[in-house]
Parts: structure tokens; sequence; C-alpha cells
């Protein structure tokens, strides 16, 4: 019963799940977090088929008062939306816009001007550094996913635990709300 506990604890699992993941991991705590987080995967993927229609748009305005965030977070019912966690979690995706500056949401959302001018800037380098042509276009095409990656929302690190993209950290909301979750839009301003 302590480890029950304990693993609902560590991972906000309910009873039976933490018996049943204790149970298919004959105890081992480590394991039953692992059988834990496979199952909200699973969840998460489920979900994410449903509409989302309910929601809040959270703000964050800094401390200088010169820059502001407005951010769209839908979920499928107003009772979730009324929840205090969801409207947390909205606030702290907010506070993260205004901290990483991202430019879309999803990574494919990048337009294609922007990264047909990352290449040729990224290609120019390489060419300079003396890479191998056959190298370059391998290098360019990781290089043109980083990119991408790292101006769209859900794929960059959470500014509050850098371990977790914001990605991830909606799909452990929708695990633990038991609702999908996602970011409709969000918009950017300052001085």
């Amino acid at each position: 019963m302590e480890q029950i506990k304990d693993l609902r604890t560590r991972t906000g699992a309910g009873v039976v799940d933490a018996k049943e993941a204790l149970t298919s991991s004959n105890g081992d705590m480590e394991k039953a977090i692992l059988w834990l987080r496979e199952k909200g995967k699973a969840t998460v993927a489920k979900k994410s088929a449903r509409e989302t229609h309910e929601g809040v748009v959270a703000t964050y305005v800094h401390g200088n008062k010169k820059m502001a965030v407005l951010l769209a977070l839908l979920c499928e019912t107003d009772f979730v939306a009324r929840n205090e966690k969801f409207q947390e979690l909205a606030q702290n995706i907010a506070m993260h816009v205004a901290a990483s500056d991202p430019l879309v949401v999803k990574p494919e959302e990048v337009s294609d001007a922007d990264v047909e001018a990352e290449k040729v800037f990224a290609q120019a380098q390489l060419e300079k550094e003396g890479k191998p042509a056959e190298m370059i276009e391998k290098i360019l095409a990781g290089k043109m996913k980083k990119f991408r990656e790292e101006r769209a929302l859900l794929t960059q690190a959470y500014v509050k635990d850098p371990k977790m993209t914001i990605e991830q950290l909606l799909a452990g909301a929708v695990a633990e709300m038991g609702e999908n979750i996602s970011i409709q839009e969000f918009k950017k301003i300052s001085i």
C-alpha cells in the first residue's frame, strides 16, 4: 500500500493504475513509472483525435510592461477549461512563449521562405568549412529539421523543465485531465 501511495505521489496516477503498474513490474518503482508513461502515451494518442472547442485565453505581461503574450489553449469541455490546473498550464505556456519567442505552434508551420533562407545560409557555411558535397545534403537535412523545431512552440524545451518539450508537457496534462488539449494560437506584442 505504501508503494502505491508513493507511486501515485510521483506520477499523479490513479489507485487502480498505480496498483496495476506495480503488479506488472513486480514492485520495481522505476519500471512501474515507465509502464505508466507508456500507458499515458497510448491515452494521449487516443484522445488527440477528439475536437477541442472550449478553453481559455491566457495572458502574460513581463515585469517591465514592454512585452505581453496572449495564448489560446483549448480543451474539450468547459469543465476542464475552468479547472485551476488547466488555467495554470495556459499561464505557464504563455510565459514560455514570452521567454522562448517561438514563431509558430507546429514545426510544419514554419514558412518555406524562412527555411529556404536558412538553408542557403547553412549551405554556404558548410561549403566554406570544406565539407564534402555528399555530406552537405545530409547535414542540411538535419539542420533544417532542427531549425523548424527551434522555431515551433510544441518542439521547444519547456523553460521551467528543459528535459521536456511543450508537446510532452501537453501530453502529461492530457493524461492527467483526461481530455485532449491543444494550442490554437499565440500572439506576442513588444515595445
